[in-house]
């Protein structure tokens, strides 16, 4: 008597399945798909019904280092990080298989092919621009699979250590050209203020004589100095006037 009823028990506690809250259930009826199924506890009919969990959640796909060519002609290694997610569980089942292998894959050739449409100077000087240009081909390859790729991050570009020497060798070159270019600036900058100032002394009578006498002061401080002192002409000159009075 209490057989039936055990079994029905168990039946129907077989055909209860849990849908998380990050997932959507995927239902098929008889082979046929028959509708999306929000998170809970739901009923699959053994034997004529399955249903296939897809995760909503945002997932984070290593690419690994895929060797390229820039377009000048330079072999890097390229990695990087895709972040993508499923919005459409349906189409993520039916029309793709293994949704997560095709992604990586199709993330892969087209880091390769957009590496291959730069030079290696914008390849490093313009990560993001190359990103953006993976992350919108990706996406758009995605997109009739129901899935939207969020952002793409190149995580690291390796170069050959002859090309690595290479770099490292203009990098200092162009330091030691920004220095020059420095100090030259600082050369003319000093030239034009003592120009300047030699113009102004030689303008202004008496301003000679009393620079001397300043310079004389200075030196003075220093009991140790032995200083050969030229007496300016103007100050000849002053005693000449004088000796004319």
């Amino acid at each position: 008597m209490y057989v039936p009823i055990i079994l029905i028990v168990l039946l129907l506690l077989a055909s209860l399945k849990q849908v998380n809250q990050y997932q959507r259930g995927v239902m098929f009826t008889m082979g046929r798909f028959t509708g999306i199924k929000n998170p809970g506890w739901r009923i699959v009919v053994p034997i004529f019904q399955s249903m296939s969990k897809v995760d909503m959640r945002v997932k984070a796909v290593d690419v690994p280092d895929q060797k390229a060519i820039t377009k000048d002609n330079i072999a890097v290694a390229v990695n990087a990080v895709i972040y993508w997610k499923v919005v459409d569980a349906a189409k993520s089942v039916l029309e793709v298989e293994e949704f997560q292998y095709a992604v990586s894959q199709l993330a892969q050739t087209t880091m390769r092919n957009a590496v291959g449409e730069v030079e290696l100077d914008e390849l490093l000087g313009q990560r993001d621009k190359v990103s953006d240009r993976i992350r919108a081909v990706v996406d758009a390859a995605t997109d009739p699979w129901g899935i939207k790729v969020d952002n793409v991050e190149l995580k690291d570009v390796s170069l050959p250590a002859e090309m690595e020497r290479t770099i490292a060798k203009q990098a200092e070159a162009e330091r030691e050209r920004r220095a020059v270019i420095i100090k030259a600036e600082g050369e003319v900058a000093a030239a034009e203020n003592m120009s300047k100032a030699a113009a102004i002394l030689a303008s202004s009578e008496g301003a000679l004589h009393l620079r001397t006498l300043q310079s004389i002061n200075d030196l003075s401080s220093d009991q140790s100095n032995t200083v050969v002192f030229a007496v300016p002409l103007e100050i000849l000159r002053a005693f000449e006037r004088m000796g004319k009075k």
